[in-house]
């Protein structure tokens, strides 16, 4: 078969292989523990379910044009949020594209098939990666680049923050981009490849920058070049990655700005867990939240460990592995590290994101272990000591379960087992060259199986295995290729089935355009130097030679060994092909278990949500039918399903949660009364009139509580729409004084006062309330900064042991509890119609929004029976009163002045205002950073404020206004991509016109010459 043929074949089969492997488990640990879509179990916990999932479906609906908004500004979310840093954050990936193939109601096996084709694309990009480092068997890089998609981080925690597994594929790729600037060759395509990198998400693209300049480092000082060569091929790599990060700008600046203008959330410190802990993770089927997810796989752990054991590979590389492996496990443990991992800032959950980047370098270790060879058995038994240990070690952790050690201990004699077979494989095949080589000629070092100092440079290992053979540089080593080359020239025959595949994959290395005078000249002789990929059998006699030995019969001569030589090859292939087949199920059978117990347990340890189904499809059709956008919003309601129901079910409402909700939604609606999760970044929605009318709700949707959650009352009660009259979005406010404050600052402590602010009448009785025990005796005030009263869970749950609150209201007024830091239940004892359970749930994490709880008594007597689940506080005028015919007046008013017509387009709303209109036009819209606005044609200015809302200042004269929304960071990133593709654009066309020049003078480069490389800043 022609070499064309075969080049490049096995790094596409180990590529095809690890994708199909990763698969295989995936999907047959969610089988294993009947998780979506194999089972009834949802996968869709803690983040996926609360941001991932509903991004995508707002990304479907952006897709096939049913979203309000566009890609600047998502008005489903939070009153009008920014979604430029949201789409960098989480959907930016290529692969989030693959939503608009599925129909809308399957949005959640969507996610789950975008996440297995990202596990499996990392897998096929760390076998390309590891074929490309050194030649070897195509099927053992499969098996590897499988143990790296379904490392310990990939199954616990990247599976269901999905934005992650970018980093995950990224990372192969990016050291891929570091052997091209190595050779100083595809430097478009590495500059590309890093802009995709960053692109496809950022954060886990830093810290896989990081891992593969460490990468590059090592390779660097492997390979042996002169120090200008070294530190131009460095250059080389600086300039790839500062080059593609320039492309990314766009969507990296707009991201880095948005998280400078977000709420701040929590601050936490790091700290790092102990060696037990750290050593567990390394096992099959142990699983924590807070610990670094080390596992590849026992056969990589295996073969990692026995590193700097194997004689077979050259000291420098067992040295360099092995120490920038374990520099990195305790890069892990220290806080500058820790931080420098991270961007300088410790993220809020898990503290150990940047843990793929050591499986990475795991699974690389264990691929230059067995490229050299099998190691010999006292390599393994050393390896197996060292695993002994780590289990040792590790059974005091609480992280490791019963179940955890059979598991390991079947994946540990799996991995001996089937290396043990591969290593007998290999004596037969090299037996079996040496027999050819005492019939042809070649000696059976020559003939070389891979093992040994000196076959390992003949070879032709791109690390610079050189120093191991005692030639100086690699110079010697080309010298040494090319007589290895010219003696092999009549030994080779055809591959074995389950052979190593090495001479194939070396061709394409070899004709990748390196040479000697690049420091890479033993790649070309990759394909005559290993002689495993080929079957080695004697040659025919040469012209001249007798056929047979003297006193042999010519007639049987050459049987037997052709016989012999059938027989020993089919034991070889036997051998390796039971070897392979041990391998492939030992890793298959302990990474599914690995993932079944992550994702058994995550639903344990984190909160849930279901998949789409009856209640999304209920409140989807009622939002639809009275959606009136922009004439209205509608709020899909209080009782939410998940953090952001307005992308699920449609809507606009204030629901919002990312990593990037802006500081002044979140403090806006907190001062208004309502409630969040996730310290301030999950704003919920508020139900209250007063609100609904400053941000124009017209239709709310009431949703029975979501029966997914076990602590929700059982109440299946129909989905209902309520309607009212509210202003438009645009309305038109007095003029405040020039000194007076009007932005989020200028909110005081009540909200029902701070409603009435950006209401702008008083609408509010706020009563003095007194607060008692079951018992009748007035309870603590609460300590701190938090004025009010505590109250305590009953240890009776009779109702005349329950605390209560007892005020004086207006008759018939609508009665409201504020209550932030109170858990539990709250209900009107006496109310002329039926009264509502207000449901207050707060930690340290979470604070309650404001709840209607009925209508006043025509006493006004209001009695509030509370039901604490713990310790709580009520503040000082929690109660407020709220006058519905004040309101109606009021929002008459806003309606008369307000605008006559808003048209809302993606990042522009313009409103056509009464002639005469003074004052302070205002957009019911946060007035997070980007927002400039004018009246009617003047100059755009930056947007003011009016207590957190887009304020226009208006003269009389102007009769519309316009406001366009600009996200911070995209000028700035657009004029750094611009000057990057400029500067990609001026060197590519040097480097043409270069070319060009020596193809018309070639006699200024004589091909006798050694070739010296273009050097330029890529």
């Amino acid at each position: 078969m022609k070499r064309s043929i075969l080049r490049g074949t096995p790094r596409r089969a180990a590529a095809l292989l690890a994708a199909a492997l990763t698969v295989t488990a995936f999907c047959a640990a969610d089988a294993v523990a009947r998780s979506y879509p194999f089972g009834p179990r949802t996968r869709a916990v803690n983040d996926l379910g609360n941001q991932y999932v509903p991004f995508h479906a707002h990304l479907w609906d952006l897709l096939h044009g049913r979203s309000d908004g566009g890609l600047l500004v998502n008005w489903q979310s939070g009153f009008g949020s920014s979604f430029l840093p949201d789409l960098g954050t989480y959907l930016s990936s290529p692969f989030a594209l693959l939503v608009v193939v599925f129909p809308r109601d399957e949005i959640d096996l969507a996610v789950y098939v975008i996440t297995v084709l990202k596990t499996a694309c990392a897998g096929a990009a760390m076998a390309w990666l590891l074929l490309r480092l050194r030649p070897g068997r195509w099927w053992a890089a499969g098996l590897l680049g499988a143990a790296y998609a379904l490392c310990g981080w990939s199954l616990a925690d990247a599976s269901y923050n999905p934005m992650w597994l970018d980093g995950l594929v990224a990372l192969p790729l990016l050291c891929l981009v570091g052997e091209w600037a190595l050779d100083g060759r595809r430097r478009l395509l590495g500059v590309l490849v890093v802009a995709l990198a960053w692109i496809a998400n950022f954060y886990t693209a830093y810290m896989a920058t990081l891992g593969a300049g460490l990468f590059l480092l090592l390779r660097l000082w492997l390979s042996g070049l002169p120090r200008r060569r070294a530190l131009a091929a460095a250059g080389r790599a600086t300039a790839t990655v500062a080059l593609g990060v320039g492309l990314a700008a766009p969507l990296v600046t707009v991201v880095y700005f948005g998280t400078k203008h977000a709420y701040p959330g929590r601050v936490t410190h790091f700290t790092p867990v102990a060696t037990q802990d750290l050593l567990a993770r390394l096992l099959p089927t142990t699983y924590g939240f807070a610990s670094p997810a080390l596992f590849v796989g026992t056969t990589a752990l295996l073969l990692a460990l026995a590193l700097p054991f194997h004689r077979a590979a050259p000291v420098r590389v067992r040295a360099g592995w092995s120490l920038l492996v374990a520099a990195v496990a305790l890069s892990l443990q220290w806080t500058p590290t820790h931080l420098a991992w991270h961007a300088f800032a410790t993220p809020n959950g898990s503290p150990y994101r940047q843990t793929f980047v050591l499986c990475a370098l795991l699974v690389v270790a264990a691929w230059h272990t067995l490229s050299y060879g099998v190691p010999a058995p006292r390599a393994l038994a050393a390896a197996t000591a060292l695993l002994a240990l780590v289990a040792a070690v590790a059974s005091r952790s609480g992280l490791v379960h019963a179940y955890a050690w059979p598991v390991l201990l079947l994946s540990t004699a799996g991995a001996l087992t089937g290396l043990l077979l591969l290593r007998r494989a290999e004596a037969a095949e090299a037996a079996e060259a040496a027999g050819a080589g005492g019939a042809g000629g070649v000696t059976a070092p020559e003939a070389g199986d891979g093992r040994g100092a000196e076959a390992g440079a003949t070879t032709g290992d791109t690390t610079g295995d050189t120093g191991a053979v005692g030639r100086p540089g690699l110079a010697g080593l080309a010298v040494r290729v090319r007589r290895a080359e010219a003696v092999r020239s009549g030994a080779a025959a055809t591959a074995s089935g389950w052979g190593s595949g090495r001479a194939a994959g070396s061709s394409a290395d070899a004709n990748d355009g390196r040479d000697a005078d690049h420091g890479h000249a033993a790649d070309h002789g990759r394909e005559a130097g290993d002689g495993r990929g080929r079957g080695v059998g004697a040659d025919p006699a040469p012209a001249g030679e007798d056929p047979a030995p003297a006193g042999e019969d010519p007639a049987t001569a050459g049987r037997g060994e052709p016989r012999a030589g059938r027989a020993g090859a089919r034991r070889r292939v036997g051998l390796a092909g039971l070897a392979v087949v041990v391998l492939v199920g030992a890793q298959l059978g302990e990474a599914a278990a690995t993932s079944a117990v992550a994702t058994r347990l995550r639903l344990n340890h984190l909160d849930d949500y279901a998949s789409w189904g009856d209640r999304q499809r209920e409140q989807a059709k009622a939002v639809s039918e009275a959606d009136g956008w922009p004439a209205h919003r509608t709020d899909p309601g209080r009782e939410q399903t998940v953090g952001n129901d307005p992308m699920v079910v449609g809507g606009q409402g204030a629901q919002y949660y990312s990593s990037l909700t802006a500081d002044v939604l979140s403090r806006t609606l907190t001062a208004l009364g309502g409630g969040w999760t996730s310290r301030g970044r999950n704003v919920q929605s508020l139900d209250n009139a007063v609100t609904d009318a400053v941000f124009s709700v017209g239709a709310r949707v009431h949703s029975p509580p979501d029966q997914h959650q076990r602590w929700n009352p059982r109440d299946r009660g129909p989905v209902t729409v309520s309607r009212q009259d509210v202003p438009p979005l645009v309305t038109v406010r007095p003029a405040t004084a020039p000194d007076a404050r009007t932005g989020v600052s200028a909110f005081g402590p009540s909200p029902y006062r701070n409603q009435e602010l950006l209401l702008g009448s008083r609408v509010y009785t706020v009563p003095a309330l007194t607060v008692r025990t079951g018992d009748g005796a007035r309870p603590a005030r609460a300590p701190g900064d938090r004025p009010g009263t505590l109250v305590e869970a009953p240890r009776a749950k009779a109702a005349a042991h329950r605390p209560t609150i007892d005020a004086q209201c207006p008759a018939r007024s609508e009665v409201y509890l504020w209550a932030p830091h109170y858990s539990g239940t709250a209900r009107l004892t006496d109310s002329p119609a039926k009264p509502l359970t207000g449901r207050f749930i707060s930690d340290a994490a979470k604070i309650a929004a404001m709840q209607r709880l009925g209508t006043a008594p025509v006493s006004g007597h209001v009695r509030i029976e509370l039901a604490p689940t713990r310790t709580g506080t009520v503040p000082d005028g929690a109660v407020g009163c709220l006058d519905t015919a004040r309101l109606r007046t009021a929002v008459r008013g806003l309606k008369a002045t307000g605008a006559e017509e808003v048209t809302v387009s993606d990042g522009t709303v313009r409103a056509r205002l009464p002639a005469g209109s003074t004052g302070t036009a205002v957009i019911a819209a946060p007035r997070i950073a980007g927002w400039r606005c004018a009246a009617d044609g003047a100059a755009a200015e930056p947007a003011r404020t009016h207590f957190g809302l887009i304020a226009v200042p208006l003269d009389g004269s102007a009769t519309s206004v316009t406001c366009t929304f600009h996200p911070p960071g995209l000028r700035l990133g657009a004029a750094v991509g611009g000057a990057s593709l400029l500067t990609l654009v001026l060197l590519g066309t040097l480097t043409a016109v270069r070319r060009r020049r020596t193809a018309r003078h070639p006699a200024l480069h004589p091909a006798t010459r050694p070739r010296e490389r273009i050097t330029s800043a890529l």
